[in-house]
């Protein structure tokens, strides 16, 4: 098939697992035999080829494409997301860069930027459109669903007026798929993709690591390891606050890499004993993973997946992981990791010390890490897209071929 994937972020632009994700989405159905090219958005226009994945690179096709950006005006921020609702001028561009593809179908990878007028663009040419979910971004403006320390329920009154638009096109996805059923399951509930057929597809790990070695000792400190974005829905503070109950006694090392605002960095780590904690700032995770005995995922938001956990998982690292959205179904309770209730220090803490006081656990859950890890692997992702594709091409097609026979028997 050609593919053309539109991602609203890919490598090198953008931060995060979105960015990645895409990749290794596109770098999997090339490895199908697939005529992949992906379009997506920087500062300035560009087309080359990088392992086999032709990429264009437009300007972006709204006020500005680099939304991490915090020095933007309120009115700027204002119009940006009023036109990720529909923007003509992403409709026109995206038209004519479909039909110079002739794709057999539109996969769309998460969607700012780009815009939901991809999809119109794509059913105006009679090309199937699928969507992958990587946030809440279509029913949420901060693409989160967290707002004043806690999870939304259900959308605010100022999510659903500022996502109307978004809603509205989804009903002409032909396919939706999601790292995780509970992200799907979000967006069902709320109405969108009504005709969409949908489908789990994990995410994956580039390289499964086959036999890293076990690092703990029977009695050296434990070396306790987070990694990400530090912001308050990702839930560092309890994290923090698990550290201060232990205490500076316990044997335990703490290793921050992330970054975040100075001054909420500079409070957070203040929760930690000082002369037994490490803060790296932003470092390679191929190089983090293989120096911490244990990694902690302390959201508090509905985490729609959590690439890191499987990133952890395939150097044999176990995994604690608060029970927000999708972490639960990546890892299972002392098997490969532990679960613990979001936003509970005391139960975080009481994860620790069972980590701290039995190695042996510690040691049969790295060896269920790595047998876990196996399970997202970049063969058995390429393997899942290129059904889920197919499947919904066919669907696609079949819902043409009715539409033109009634036509034809003069059936309305």
């Amino acid at each position: 098939m050609r593919i053309l994937c539109v991602a609203a972020a890919y490598p090198p632009h953008g931060k995060g697992g979105g960015p990645k994700a895409s990749e290794t989405i596109a770098k999997a159905l090339c490895s199908r035999g697939h005529t992949v090219r992906v379009i997506t958005v920087a500062d300035d226009e560009s087309f080359e080829a990088h392992d086999g994945v032709q990429i264009r690179t437009l300007r972006s096709l709204n006020l500005y494409w680099n939304y991490w950006r915090k020095d933007r005006s309120a009115a700027a921020r204002l119009l940006w997301h009023a036109l990720e609702n529909f923007n003509p001028r992403a409709l026109l561009r995206m038209r004519r860069e479909i039909a110079e593809f002739n794709p057999d179908i539109v996969l769309t990878i998460s969607i700012e930027n780009v815009n939901v007028a991809t999809w119109v663009a794509a059913w105006s040419l009679g090309i199937p459109r699928v969507h992958v979910v990587h946030s809440f971004f279509l029913m949420c403006w901060r693409g989160t669903r967290f707002s004043n320390g806690k999870n939304c329920e259900r959308p605010c009154l100022q999510c659903r007026i500022s996502s109307i638009g978004k809603k509205f096109c989804s009903q002409l996805v032909d396919g939706v798929a999601a790292e995780a059923s509970h992200t799907l399951s979000t967006h069902a509930a709320c109405g969108y993709f009504p005709r969409a057929v949908s489908k789990v597809i994990p995410g994956a790990v580039g390289e499964l690591r086959s036999s890293p070695r076990f690092r703990a000792t029977e009695t050296g400190p434990i070396r306790v390891g987070y990694i990400g974005m530090l912001t308050p829905n990702k839930g560092l503070g309890t994290l923090g606050d698990a550290a201060a109950l232990l205490g500076p006694e316990a044997p335990l090392e703490y290793v921050i890499a992330g970054d975040g605002k100075p001054e909420f960095v500079q409070d957070l780590l203040s929760k930690f004993p000082a002369d037994k904690t490490a803060y790296l700032g932003w470092v390679d995770s191929d190089s983090f993973y293989p120096s911490i005995d244990v990694l902690v995922v302390p959201s508090i938001w509905a985490e729609p997946f959590g690439n890191v956990c499987i990133e952890a998982l395939s150097f044999g690292v176990p995994v604690i992981v608060a029970n927000s959205g999708a972490l639960p179904e990546i890892v299972e309770h002392e098997e490969n990791g532990l679960v613990f209730k979001a936003g509970d220090p005391e139960a975080l803490a009481a994860c620790l010390r069972t980590i701290a006081s039995h190695r042996r656990r510690l040691e049969r859950m790295h060896h269920a890490a790595l047998a876990r890890a196996k399970q997202y692997s970049t063969e058995a992702l390429a393997a899942s897209w290129d059904i889920f594709l197919t499947q919904v091409r066919a669907r696609a097609e079949e819902k043409a071929t009715k539409r033109v026979t009634k036509s034809h028997l003069g059936v309305t």
